[in-house]
């Protein structure tokens, strides 16, 4: 099983809440004493989180030969154009120049991906409750993960996993439509074969 993505089975004490998924990357290496680390957007000024090359180079849809730096950090903030930039204040790369749309860019667009990995839009959690009163796709997910199908450190414009990001989709459409919350708890049994959602 992947350990990254691991959804914790605990919540955290006094709020009901589980804690968010994925594991954090690691802080990136000591950069050259003449440039300052930049840990901040230089386009909104959010602090950045860190993210490993390897998701950049698999997210970008650029040249490769464009990146220099040694390690890089990811905006998550809605609405701001820069997804990524170097440490160093070298490099910044913009939404348009990935090759997926960012969830945390339009966090409430029905079908902007929300899981990289196995395809899931709001959208299509959205319908499933809307048809079926639940939502399986935190499940379904989980499942992948157990099989070891997840990719997220190449496949989530974040570097991380998706779960955290998951949970909080449907809480707000649960709460948005009415239906009643699931307890917040980790799943712990595979899914049934048949999926709700109509997928192939």
């Amino acid at each position: 099983m992947n350990d990254c993505c691991d959804v914790p089975s605990t919540t955290v004490p006094g709020t009901g809440e589980l804690p968010e998924a994925g594991c954090p990357a690691p802080e990136a290496a000591s950069e050259p004493a003449s440039r300052p680390r930049a840990i901040r957007c230089p386009a909104c000024g959010a602090r950045g989180r860190s993210v490993e090359v390897q998701t950049v180079k698999a997210l970008l849809g650029v040249s490769l030969r464009r990146l220099r730096a040694s390690a890089y950090r990811f905006c998550p903030t809605p609405h701001c154009a820069v997804v990524y930039f170097a440490v160093d204040g070298s490099e910044q790369y913009t939404e348009e120049e990935l090759r997926e749309r960012v969830h945390q860019k339009h966090p409430d667009d029905p079908q902007v991906f929300v899981c990289y990995c196995f395809r899931y839009t709001p959208g299509e959690i959205q319908a499933e409750l809307a048809t079926t009163g639940r939502s399986t796709v935190v499940e379904e997910i989980q499942a992948g993960i157990e099989e070891g199908q997840c990719a997220c450190e190449i496949r989530n414009p974040q570097g991380s996993c998706c779960l955290g990001n998951v949970l909080a989709v449907v809480r707000r459409l649960q709460a948005a439509s009415g239906v009643q919350a699931e307890p917040s708890s980790a799943p712990t049994s595979r899914p049934s074969p048949s999926r709700s959602l109509g997928r192939s």
